[in-house]
């Protein structure tokens, strides 16, 4: 922890560490993996997205936002929350920035939320040259109960913050809320059907229909192999584009 809060926050260098034993014994995976983290810290390109495939979204310059809040122990009644905001800046899109607000003990509802994705506007147009066209927004650790009031607000707080740099500038925003703790569990009818040791849904499965919400626009969405575990399907979305071409979108963007 030392180490990241002198490299972070007072050198400026990325760091990357690691556990004795990954030293000591190392494992082709283990070596993969942390190639992987290193190469993305030092601005380098891990994946993209094969043009073939890529989803008719990014024919035009996209924007790929994703946001979240950390709160505290349950303990803990004085320490701040965290929000955390990462956005994409190049039209892959494999290259992120990343910016953190502290923000009111265990508050979910992003305070900041206009003034970071306005830095992150103007980070996107300094890299591309581009103004985004369309904000791709993905929002996790939103509970229920509080769909509703995350949509309006934060959702109002994106919009304030387009107009604030250019009059009249409204780029079309697809808000997308991700759920992973929930206790659906999805397996295969047909045992050849089953992938990897614990014999899990193939990535890519989608379910649309029969277990999801009677009228909201929800759907489940298994988007990688489960290595150790029977991995949990992120449910339940909220946005403004068509359906088909949204799970195309959102599957080929997952991992």
């Amino acid at each position: 922890r030392e180490v990241k809060s002198v490299g972070d926050t007072i050198v400026g260098v990325p760091t990357q560490c690691l556990q004795s034993k990954n030293v000591l014994r190392p494992q082709s995976q283990t070596l993969t993996n942390i190639c992987l983290k290193m190469n993305a810290k030092v601005g380098g390109i891990n994946f993209v997205v094969h043009p073939q495939v890529r989803s008719g979204f990014f024919k035009e310059p996209v924007i790929v936002l994703g946001a979240d809040v950390t709160h505290p122990g349950s303990l803990n009644v004085k320490s701040p929350s965290i929000a955390a905001l990462v956005g994409s800046m190049d039209a892959h899109p494999s290259k992120y920035r990343a910016m953190v607000r502290v923000q009111a003990h265990r508050q979910e509802i992003i305070a900041d939320m206009k003034e970071m994705v306005k830095d992150m506007l103007k980070a996107f147009y300094r890299t591309t040259q581009h103004k985004p066209r369309r904000i791709l927004f993905y929002r996790d650790g939103v509970s229920e109960g509080m769909f509703q009031q995350c949509l309006s607000k934060e959702l109002q707080a994106i919009r304030q913050a387009c107009s604030s740099l250019e009059h009249g500038y409204e780029p079309g925003i697809t808000f997308v809320i991700v759920q992973k703790r929930h206790h659906t569990r999805l397996f295969c009818a047909e045992q050849r059907d089953q992938v990897g040791r614990s014999g899990n849904i193939p990535p890519g499965t989608v379910v649309e229909e029969g277990i999801t919400h009677p009228f909201e626009h929800d759907f489940f969405l298994c988007s990688h192999f489960g290595i150790q575990v029977r991995e949990r399907e992120r449910e339940r979305e909220r946005q403004k584009y068509r359906d088909t071409e949204r799970r195309k979108l959102i599957s080929s963007g997952s991992g």
